[in-house]
């Protein structure tokens, strides 16, 4: 019930924004690096965040020279065509331009090229307004060293992204636990970073895990099922019977996992990373 509400009142803002969004929005039509750089806070923002006052989106809204209603309005737009909310039975949402469907198709494509790409024209926006290089996620990069070389920042602030986006569809929640502290909460790559070059930073490819089911899960102690079940390993159900034990890992074997509000893992992914531990017949 929360999650319809949730959705009928981005649809009503929808609704909102269309009537705030002033005659020149509406005549001058959205650019591709405009679209892309929507995209990308798009991509950051937590779904119930997606309303014209909204700091990223004021921002991203004075950088183009649109009002704050016409970018909220093109994020509603793009969110009309994530297959998780079309799913969910919702209709009228139905103003995605042929671009925004364009842009939409390539990046369920080849997730990582148009991620980096509307990644690149964000920060294009950021530096020619004053903005620090990787401004999207100074955050996650506070403690990382200056004088380290350039592919090393490249992967870091990549990751940095993905964390972002995983923990915007699943608002900042374990997916196992429920626990809903950011500073212990890791996304979790499904088919490892090193492995699929095209969906690094595919949040499809991601689950938000507290860091010790992160960690179990990496070791292969622990899986999400093609259904979205956990199934614990016969190993950890053996050599660990603790209290904590039980109460961190083993009930929650056979439980579904919180469904992140967009962005659903992919269930190919799922299913690699259990023949990959064994959990499936390979």
């Amino acid at each position: 019930m929360r999650r319809v509400s949730r959705l009928r009142g981005i649809e009503a803002r929808r609704c909102a924004y269309s009537r705030l969004v002033t005659t020149d929005d509406v005549r001058r039509l959205w650019s591709r690096p405009e679209t892309l750089a929507a995209l990308h806070v798009y991509l950051l923002l937590p779904f119930g965040q997606l309303h014209r006052n909204h700091p990223l989106i004021k921002q991203l809204a004075r950088w183009i020279e649109r009002s704050p209603s016409s970018v909220a309005l093109k994020l509603v737009n793009l969110a009309s065509l994530d297959p998780q909310v079309v799913a969910s039975g919702r209709s009228g949402m139905r103003n995605a331009s042929a671009q925004d469907q364009e842009i939409w198709h390539q990046l369920s494509a080849n997730w990582d090229a148009v991620a980096l790409e509307a990644a690149g024209e964000y920060e294009r926006l950021a530096t020619a307004h004053g903005l620090p290089r990787n401004s999207d996620v100074a955050d996650d990069l506070e403690n990382f060293e200056g004088t380290t070389r350039l592919v090393e920042v490249d992967v870091r602030v990549n990751q940095a992204r993905f964390r972002k986006a995983v923990l915007a569809s699943y608002n900042a929640t374990c997916c196992i636990s429920g626990l809903q502290h950011p500073r212990l909460l890791v996304a979790s790559h499904i088919v490892p970073w090193s492995e699929d070059h095209q969906n690094r930073l595919n949040p499809r490819n991601g689950l938000c895990l507290s860091a010790l089911h992160d960690r179990a899960y990496d070791q292969g102690l622990i899986t999400v099922m093609p259904d979205f079940t956990v199934k614990v390993s016969q190993e950890l159900s053996r050599r660990d019977s603790s209290d904590f034990g039980t109460i961190a890992l083993l009930r929650f074997d056979g439980q579904s996992i919180r469904l992140p509000e967009r962005f659903k893992p992919e269930p190919s992914f799922l299913a690699a990373h259990a023949r990959r531990f064994g959990f499936l017949a390979s």
